[in-house]
């Protein structure tokens, strides 16, 4: 065991609350993990070590007495033959409290074998996919049952023990001082049996990595971030123990024309300044094809528009959101002498007759001018 401050390890303050250790703890579990930091030896022993202080810290009766008499309290029997050392800290399980506490899984079970992990898949699909509905096929590196065995660790033919140090409780109890702690059996694991002719296929373990290839059907107006569970298609668990849950998380891939906000789609839509000024009609995309805006004589750059029941089916109710097309008006560029005399034109008349045909502008002008009377005052 480290002997350096339990909450040093996890980075936390004395006061911290279990929301704080726990999240502590994911954070630097999946940093150190072995799957991350492959023959990392220093990343391995951080990773223990982590294990250890969260394993003491989050539970109330350790706490309470590492507060009170430090690693002392748990000297002489911690680890021993009948006591429930860190030592032989299993990373399969500590990957599974992880991910397990992410996503609600029970983790292990007492006197019973380890529930297989939940596992997290993100997915990137395109917008039109993620409205219309789609279904993709994936391969998810996994832990999946020993065909050879079939899950159940052992040697077909043979048979498994009940575990002499638990005698099959698959936890053993530890009397320190005035405190009694109840930890997982070492000798077992927990699964309250012994494996002695263990599977050549999975050397007992009850599962072997496979990329297992999977159909997932996506249904229509799935959102960013939206999570698509697969019940019993996580990691197998230990020694033929049910499979985890494989949560895929939807990844909806940036699109050229459309932004998504909730149900509504909006894209941005240029236009002549002659067609802004005239009115007019005007295309515009949509998911079903061609569509048309009527366009206001007198129209402003930035003009949001609505086109109804042109966004997306929510994928929770029937509702359907709306199309927002917001208008750009586009300056006119490359202009011969010809065009240019008549903008000139134009502009002298606008000016003549003291009517306001820029309301913005002189609107702009006039507050302007009061902010700099102010300062003049």
């Amino acid at each position: 065991m480290s002997k350096r401050d339990l909450y040093e390890v996890l980075g936390v303050a004395k006061s911290a609350n279990k929301d704080e250790l726990k999240k502590a703890y994911r954070k630097l579990a999946m940093k150190y993990h072995p799957d991350r930091n492959p023959n990392d030896k220093a990343a391995e022993a951080n990773f223990k070590e982590v294990k250890e202080a969260y394993e003491i810290l989050s539970d109330e009766q350790k706490r309470q007495a590492y507060d009170q008499y430090g690693f002392d309290a748990f000297t002489g029997g911690m680890g021993g033959a009948g006591g429930a050392g860190f030592g032989n800290a299993d990373f399969g399980d500590i990957f599974g409290s992880v991910f397990g506490d992410m996503f609600g899984n029970a983790g292990a079970r007492r006197g019973g074998n380890r529930r297989g992990s939940d596992l997290l898949y993100s997915l990137s699909i395109s917008l039109e996919d993620a409205i219309a509905g789609t279904e993709q096929t994936i391969k998810v590196p996994t832990q999946v049952a020993c065909k050879t065995c079939e899950g159940s660790g052992a040697k077909k033919g043979s048979k498994k023990k009940t575990c002499t140090t638990c005698h099959g409780q698959g936890q053993v109890r530890m009397q320190q001082g005035f405190f009694s702690v109840q930890q997982t059996c070492p000798t077992c694991h927990g699964s309250g049996e012994i494996i002695e002719d263990p599977c050549d296929a999975c050397h007992g373990k009850g599962r072997i990595h496979e990329n297992k290839t999977l159909s997932v059907k996506i249904p229509a107006g799935v959102d960013d971030g939206d999570r698509i569970r697969l019940s019993g298609e996580g990691e197998a668990g230990e020694n033929g123990a049910p499979a985890g849950d494989l949560f895929v998380e939807i990844a909806v891939k940036p699109h050229k024309i459309f932004t998504r906000k909730g149900n509504d789609l909006y894209c941005e839509m240029p236009m002549s300044f002659v067609t802004a000024t005239l009115g007019g009609e005007i295309q515009v995309p949509t998911l079903t094809g061609k569509g048309h805006l009527k366009i206001p004589a007198g129209t402003q750059t930035g003009k949001l528009f609505k086109i109804s029941g042109k966004g997306v089916k929510s994928v929770r109710s029937h509702s359907t959101g709306d199309l927002l097309v917001r208008v750009i008006i586009e300056t006119p560029v490359n202009l011969n002498k010809e065009q240019m005399r008549l903008l000139e034109e134009l502009q002298d008349s606008l000016q003549q007759g003291g009517t306001k045909h820029s309301p913005k502008e002189s609107s702009w002008v006039d507050t302007v001018k009061g902010f700099f009377d102010k300062m003049t005052k």
